[in-house]
């Protein structure tokens, strides 16, 4: 078997990892996200001051996961190219 044809096989295999993994952690994150904003809207004791700290706090995790998953994606798109050109 051809070496370049097992490790495309291999990053193709990490590759749909990473994404069954990321899509897991997205719902999980968003369904908390859910969770805190009921308990929130049913908070009146709750300073409006942190429900805007939490809402920025979701809003930066959010980049943050956005910004990893392209890192990712650029990286298995070199890790593909150079396979390629080898």
């Amino acid at each position: 078997m051809d070496q370049k044809h097992i490790i495309k096989q291999v990053i193709d295999f990490n590759k749909a990892t990473f994404e069954n993994t990321y899509n897991a952690v997205v719902l999980l994150q968003d369904q908390a996200e859910r969770m805190a904003s009921t308990v929130m809207d049913q908070a009146a004791w709750m300073p409006e001051e942190s429900k805007k700290a939490v809402n920025e706090w979701v809003k930066a995790y959010k980049k943050g996961r956005e910004d990893i998953k392209k890192s990712v994606e650029h990286g298995f798109e070199q890790a593909e190219s150079f396979v390629q050109t080898a």
